[in-house]
C-alpha cells in the first residue's frame, strides 16, 4: 500500500496477516501484522482521528526486523464506530488494547508498546491491567498527555483561561463534516497539529488520514478526551518509559511531556523534536523509529539497536 510521507510516496508493505480481535464488549478490532515471525514485536496505537495508516513509515522500516503490530482504534480505519455512547470511554480503549495483545501476541510474549495521541492516552488507561502487564516491556508515548488537555492545548491563539478552553472544546467537537480535503482544510491542519516547517507531502498524508475518519466517531472521541483524566494511570506505568514530543505541538504540548517525565516511575528519557507539530510519527519519522528501535535493543534484548545509515 502506497502512502504519502516524507519526500515522496513511501511504500507500507502489505500485511502478513489480518486478523481481528474481539474486545469485551464484542466491538471487533481491526489488527495488522507485518514483519518476520519470532522477530521482537512492536504494538503501535495511533491517536484520534487517524488510522494504521499513519505508522506507514515506521512500519516500512521496523518489519524488515521486527514483527509489528498495528491497529485501527475502535471508529477509526476498518475498526467499525460504536454504535452508542457506551463504546466511547477510556475503559474501552484499554479493554481493546488488552484484546489486541492476546489475540496478536503469543502467551507471556513480551512487546514495546507505541503510543502516540490517543494511542499514548490508551497505554495509560490500560497500565494496570494484567492483560497489559504481561505483554509490555517497555512504552514510547509520543504526542500525548494525562489530562488537562482542552486546558493547555494551545490551538486557539489566546491566553489561557476558561474561554480558550470553552472554545478549544467546541473546535475539536465540532460536528460539521471535514468534506474533501482542500488547500484550506490542508492549512488548518496544519496549523492546528503539524510544526511550521512540514513538508508540504506530510501535511496532505495526515489530511488524507484524518478526513477520513468517520464524523460519528471524530465528535464521540473528542468528548471523551474534553474530560479525560488518566493522571492515576500515569502513576500506574511501572515499566520503562520513554517520552517524545515536538516543541512546536499545539494540541499536547511540551507541558505534558515534561509532566509526564516527572510523574512517571520509571521514565527513560524525555526527547522533545524542535519545530515539530503533533503528528510526529509522520513529520520526524526517524526520529521515532529510532527511539522504538533503542526500546527494543534495550528491553526486548534483541541487540538490535538504532538502525545506522549505511
Amino acid at each position: 500500500m502506497s502512502r504519502l510521507a516524507g519526500g515522496g510516496p513511501v511504500l507500507r508493505p502489505q500485511p502478513a496477516r489480518e486478523i481481528t480481535a474481539v474486545s469485551a464488549d464484542g466491538s471487533r478490532i481491526h489488527v495488522e501484522l507485518y514483519g518476520p515471525e519470532g522477530a521482537p514485536a512492536v504494538v503501535l496505537a495511533h491517536g484520534w482521528t487517524c488510522s494504521t495508516a499513519f505508522w506507514a513509515e515506521q512500519i516500512r522500516e521496523l518489519s524488515a526486523d521486527h514483527r509489528v503490530v498495528a491497529y485501527d482504534q475502535r471508529g477509526h480505519g476498518r475498526s467499525p464506530v460504536p454504535a452508542g455512547a457506551s463504546g466511547y470511554s477510556t475503559h474501552a480503549l484499554a479493554d481493546d488494547l488488552e484484546a489486541v495483545l492476546a489475540a496478536a501476541l503469543a502467551p507471556g510474549e513480551k512487546a514495546v508498546v507505541a503510543g502516540h495521541s490517543m494511542g499514548g492516552m490508551t497505554v495509560m488507561a490500560a497500565a494496570s491491567r494484567p492483560g497489559f502487564r504481561t505483554h509490555a516491556a517497555a512504552v514510547l508515548l509520543c504526542s500525548t498527555g494525562p489530562s488537562r488537555l482542552a486546558a493547555e492545548s494551545l490551538v486557539v491563539p489566546l491566553g489561557p483561561g476558561a474561554l480558550r478552553t470553552r472554545l478549544t472544546v467546541a473546535i475539536l467537537g465540532a460536528k460539521a463534516p471535514l468534506g474533501p480535503v482542500t488547500p484550506v482544510s490542508r492549512k488548518i491542519l496544519k496549523y492546528a497539529t503539524m510544526g511550521p516547517g512540514s513538508a508540504p507531502e506530510r501535511v496532505d498524508a495526515c489530511a488524507r488520514i484524518v478526513h477520513a475518519c468517520p464524523r460519528k466517531a471524530r465528535v464521540g472521541w473528542s468528548h471523551v478526551l474534553a474530560e479525560l483524566d488518566l493522571d492515576a494511570g500515569v502513576r500506574a506505568l511501572t515499566l520503562p518509559v520513554a517520552v517524545l514530543v515536538g516543541t512546536a505541538d499545539r494540541l499536547t504540548p511540551p507541558v505534558h511531556a515534561r509532566g509526564l517525565a516527572a510523574a512517571l516511575p520509571q521514565c527513560v528519557g524525555l526527547t522533545e523534536l524542535a519545530g515539530m507539530g503533533h503528528m510526529t510519527p509522520v513529520e520526524a519519522p526517524e526520529a521515532v523509529t529510532a527511539r522504538i528501535r533503542e526500546l527494543t535493543g534495550t528491553y526486548l534484548g534483541t541487540g538490535l539497536g538504532v538502525k545506522e545509515d549505511a
